[in-house]
């Protein structure tokens, strides 16, 4: 009898997709089995990798993340699901949160940028970077201790402001690397990937509040950001400045989106691929079981990003149906 209990359980036990898996997306939010944030695409020849974190919060936890996951499509509709491609626990001077990421390829090497709490030696929030060959990994840590601790940044508010790391290639192959949270920095790396090279720039935009995201459209300079007026605003929008250089000025255009549906956070991520333009983000609008999603159980999005003549960005529109709807030209 206790056979036969045991296997009514398994049979009756929902099966979720295993690493390796193919995932076909409906419309947004993108994945279902799990709860997924602070989406980070990389291009690499005919397909996308898309790194994200991944939620884990229990009842009224506000955030739980230990892992970060991939997903990888070749149309933005199939996904491969590539699973756990890195723990926080990986990079031994942390102690926890596995928050926002960001991968490049560099000289045929990927590198993986993101934000953890730093152990006692070093209080506060951190960056860290990670190598491989290979865009699924495995990644490991590639300095053996942080890249940014906090007492770099001296001058800001509070101890998590060295967070969301986003890390950009320029045209003369020199990287530039930007974080923060309330403020915003920039600096720019050593070839080796893993040193500050020269000094450390605050460039903090109009209600930068976190989730910096740098791209490059033709001679034009994009920072988008998550946003947040607190005189008029409870949650995070996303806003936008550009520059004609890296270096600035930079030119403040407003705000691109408005919040994620039930989420305080939103976080961009922008890739352009076979020949369309994409806007990754997050909400807290997925279900899972007896867990709605909240603060700490968000998930990932994606809508098409256009641009006006000028080059300023036409403003988006979040949607359930995402990319599945033609984008209106």
């Amino acid at each position: 009898m206790v056979l036969f209990c045991m296997a009514a359980v398994a049979i009756a036990a929902p099966t979720l997709p295993v690493a390796g898996s193919s995932i076909t997306s409906k419309g947004n939010p993108l994945f279902h089995d799990k709860f997924t944030a602070d989406p980070a695409p990389l291009v690499v020849g005919d397909r996308l990798y898309l790194y994200v974190g991944h939620d884990e919060a229990q009842r009224d936890e506000m955030f739980n993340m230990r892992e970060w996951l991939l997903y990888s499509t070749a149309d933005i509709k199939t996904w491969t699901d590539h699973g756990a491609i890195m723990k926080v626990s990986d990079f031994k001077w942390a102690k926890g949160d596995a928050w926002a990421s960001q991968a490049i390829e560099k000289d045929g090497r990927f590198w993986f940028f993101a934000a953890v709490e730093h152990d006692a030696t070093h209080p506060g929030k951190a960056i860290a970077v990670a190598v491989s060959d290979k865009p699924t990994g495995p990644f490991v840590d590639a300095k053996g201790s942080a890249l940014i601790t906090n007492e770099m940044t001296p001058k800001g508010t509070h101890s998590w402001e060295d967070i969301d790391p986003t890390v950009f290639t320029d045209d003369d192959g020199t990287t530039w690397i930007a974080w923060g949270n309330r403020q915003c920095y920039i600096a720019r790396l050593k070839p080796n990937m893993i040193e500050i090279d020269g000094p450390i720039t605050e460039i903090t935009p109009p209600h930068f509040e976190e989730g910096p995201w740098l791209h490059k459209r033709g001679a034009l300079y994009y920072l988008t950001y998550a946003s947040l007026d607190r005189s008029t605003h409870r949650d995070e929008k996303v806003s936008y400045s550009t520059a004609p250089s890296i270096q600035g000025p930079w030119t403040y255009w407003g705000e691109l989106t408005g919040s994620g549906k039930y989420s305080f956070t939103i976080h961009p991520g922008i890739a352009r691929f076979k020949g369309n333009w994409y806007l990754f983000l997050h909400n807290a609008t997925l279900a899972i079981g007896d867990q709605n999603g909240s603060i700490g159980r968000r998930a990932v999005t994606v809508e098409y990003l256009q641009y006006n003549a000028d080059g300023t960005l036409k403003p988006v529109e979040q949607s359930d149906a995402g990319i599945t709807v033609p984008p209106q030209r």
